[in-house]
Parts: structure tokens; C-alpha cells; sequence
């Protein structure tokens, strides 16, 4: 019953993310005034996911095919809102942090619940 336990992958996956994005956000407001500055984003969660169970995944260093680490996959946005070039919009950057923490906030929702499922299976 509890040999494969994804779910706590998924979740923690889901965390990471939400945190990386809230970071390109902070980063993206830190920048705003600066000239020329193009602000990053971060695909969705669940497209991100859907990519990595795609590819081959190497679990250590001496595999010849696929990839130990990830390196994080972001884009960068072209639509110039400044007239000095710059791309970032604090309210786009203010609705992003809500999105990461809402997303975060999942995340531990999701952990803490198939933790007390499993608590509870096994009568603690």
C-alpha cells in the first residue's frame, strides 16, 4: 500500500515551483525600473510536470542518457510595457505572487492531508 508514495513527489515538486516563481516575481519587481530589463516567467506547474515525464531521467551521475539535476526552464517576456524597453508589469508581477502562493498553499494542503491519511492508517 504505501511503496509508491508519488504523491508526496507531486506536492513538494508543486512547492519548489511555487517558490521559484515567487522568486522570478521578486526579481522581476526588483528590476522594473531598470532599462531594458526583460522579466522572466516560469511555465505552468502541471505543463512542467507533463515535460519532465516525457525525457529520460538518469538517478546517477555515471548514466549515460537523460539528466541527474534540472535546470530551471523559464522564458522571458518581449512585449516592451516601458518605453526604455523594460518588460515587467507590477500588476502582472502582483497577480504572480498571489498565483505562487495560492500554488504553495496547495501544495502543503495536499502534504499535510495524505499525511494524516497515513497517520491515521497506521492508528497514530
Amino acid at each position: 500500500m504505501f511503496q509508491n508514495l508519488d504523491i508526496f513527489k507531486t506536492a513538494i515538486s508543486m512547492a519548489r515551483h511555487a517558490g521559484t516563481q515567487q522568486a522570478f516575481s521578486a526579481q522581476n519587481v526588483a528590476n522594473a525600473d531598470t532599462p531594458g530589463y526583460r522579466a522572466k516567467e516560469l511555465p505552468e506547474f502541471h505543463t512542467t510536470l507533463r515535460n519532465a515525464l516525457k525525457g529520460q531521467r538518469a538517478t546517477r551521475s555515471q548514466h549515460l542518457n537523460g539528466t541527474v539535476g534540472r535546470e530551471i526552464e523559464f522564458t522571458e517576456r518581449q512585449n516592451a510595457t516601458d518605453p526604455n524597453g523594460n518588460t515587467v508589469s507590477l500588476e502582472e508581477e502582483m497577480v504572480t505572487a498571489v498565483n505562487s502562493k495560492r500554488q504553495h498553499d496547495r501544495a502543503l494542503a495536499i502534504y499535510r492531508s495524505n499525511l494524516n491519511i497515513i497517520r491515521t492508517s497506521l492508528g497514530r
